[in-house]
């Protein structure tokens, strides 16, 4: 079984980069979700990484691509009843279950890689020698009689990529110091304090699971919030979309008025390196988002620091976690140490980003 697992990851990242899987053959799953970038789209695409550009060139999305990076530990979508909240899921809205129907979107999504059906996707593999085989080999010889199981099969492989370790190493600057090999500096010390510290501010609320200081934590409850994101204009007046992005109300499996604009929240691992911010990338700098927060909190914090013009309104008013944003207003050192914790969760291998930036 430990060997069938294997194989189901090497072919899975075979297929992650092949760009043949779409229309064009110009785009694969690391096209906007790429291992060099903590596994978002790093591309320009012309309105810088708000977005990811479909294979057919012209095609933007009004949501950028959420990492693919700690994907895994995200629950199936569910309801939970004792909090009265919805849970997990794939994508800013939950609206597939998990890895492996997530893997099976863009394919056919027009604006994504824009496949014709998942018929044609399989034609797609059956050109390729080592597919055929190996789907043979793992999936078993009558695998490709039907569309349905060479797709699910297809999805499957990725997903179990997805679940390497190669996604979620574990090894940033905070990992290593909560195994005593790395010694915070007074500014990332106090950030980690506040940061974990429900009298000071709100993060923990939200970005904490497992508790303070805990291995394996992945700074998300995956629950859904609306957190009062503004309207991305230069990203509208790009993709031309003008109706409101119902965020969780945009999910099939939600029929809520209660949950319309809300996103899950995202993992912070590798948040320093994965810049833009917000499901629709409106803000450009980490420290705008703490900044963003803060005005919850602070009536000094008037003025959006990337525009020198007041914070835009929301897009979605009516459904804003007020309670979950309530916190004591933050100086500009908590903003700085807390910025300065984040960059701590940075894995290893993008810790060079870093300096780039």
């Amino acid at each position: 079984m430990e060997e069938q697992t294997k194989n189901k990851e090497v072919l899975g990242k075979v297929l992650f980069f092949d760009k043949n899987l779409s229309k064009n053959r110009t785009q694969s799953c690391a096209t906007c979700h790429n291992p060099e970038a903590g596994f978002v789209d790093d591309r320009d695409n012309g309105i810088k990484a708000m977005a990811s550009l479909g294979d057919d060139g012209h095609s933007l999305g009004d949501r950028q691509a959420p990492s693919a990076a700690y994907a895994m530990f995200s629950p199936e979508f569910y309801y939970d009843k004792k909090k009265k909240k919805y849970i997990g899921g794939q994508f800013w809205d939950g609206r597939e279950t998990n890895l492996a129907t997530q893997a099976g979107g863009p394919p056919t999504n027009p604006i994504e890689m824009g496949m014709a059906s998942k018929e044609t996707t399989v034609e797609r593999l059956k050109e390729n020698s080592y597919y055929v085989s190996a789907f043979k080999s793992i999936y078993g010889e009558d695998i490709f009689l039907t569309t349905a199981k060479a797709y699910s099969a297809m999805t499957d492989s990725i997903a179990k990529f997805e679940m390497t370790k190669e996604f979620a190493p574990f090894d940033s600057k905070y990992d290593r110091f909560l195994k005593g090999e790395y010694d915070l500096t007074p500014l990332e010390d106090l950030g980690r304090t506040l940061f974990f510290s429900n009298n000071n501010n709100s993060c923990a609320t939200c970005h904490v699971l497992k508790g303070e200081d805990k291995l394996g934590e992945t700074f998300t409850n995956y629950e859904y919030h609306n957190i009062g994101t503004p309207i991305n204009h230069e990203l509208r007046a790009k993709n031309g979309v003008k109706e409101i992005d119902g965020g969780l109300l945009n999910n099939p499996a939600v029929n809520d008025e209660n949950q319309k604009g809300k996103y899950k929240v995202p993992t912070l691992r590798n948040v320093a390196v994965t810049a833009p911010y917000m499901h629709n990338g409106v803000f450009k700098e980490l420290k705008t988002v703490v900044e963003f927060y803060d005005k919850y909190n602070n009536k000094e914090r008037t003025l959006n620091p990337e525009t020198n013009k007041a914070w835009d309104e929301p897009e979605v008013k009516e459904t804003i976690s007020l309670d979950e944003l309530k916190a004591k207003k933050q100086n500009d050192r908590k903003v700085d140490s807390l910025v300065a914790f984040m960059k701590l969760l940075t894995d290893k291998r993008y810790e060079h980003l870093l300096e780039d930036k």
